[in-house]
């Protein structure tokens, strides 16, 4: 479990910052006054959210003195499957980028503000969100496990 709590705490760290950034932008960018950028950031935080609920489990993990609360069980849970989710919208957009870069790329040229776009560029876009939804669906996938193993070992010292 301990190479887990490590994978887990790494993963969770990067999803924190670079989608808390991200949300940070969504969130300014719909103070302009496109309220498609505030949606975007309100989705986006639910991966912040259990980012933060996992770096509360790990705490008590290693700590075992620090109880968990009462609502970061059921916030790793369903705020969990939420990120679940997105990350599964951006595997599956990763891949499709992916595979059909070559007829992406003429739609995307009609478009003035995509004019120079080339299909080495799209394809790597697609990596990119392939990589990005591969992280955190990786890390609520060993974030449950690890919330699993954190009741059956407070469940095996009677711990309250």
């Amino acid at each position: 479990m301990r190479s887990a709590l490590k994978i887990s705490a790494v993963l969770t760290w990067i999803n924190l910052i670079f989608w808390g950034l991200g949300c940070l932008q969504c969130l300014l960018l719909g103070v302009t006054g496109n309220p498609l950028f505030l949606l975007s950031g309100f989705i986006i935080s639910a991966i912040v959210l259990h980012s933060y609920a996992a770096l509360r489990l790990h705490r008590s993990i290693r700590n075992p003195a620090v109880p968990l609360s009462s609502q970061t069980p059921s916030g790793i849970r369903f705020i969990g499957f939420v990120s679940l989710f997105i990350s599964t919208l951006f595997i599956v957009f990763g891949i499709a980028l992916i595979k059909s870069a070559h007829q992406v790329v003429p739609m995307l040229q009609e478009n003035a503000q995509f004019k120079d776009i080339s299909e080495k560029q799209l394809r790597l876009s697609g990596i990119q969100a392939l990589v990005l939804g591969l992280s955190v669906a990786v890390n609520v996938l060993i974030n449950l496990r690890l919330l699993r193993w954190y009741y059956l070992s407070r469940d095996s010292n009677n711990i309250p």
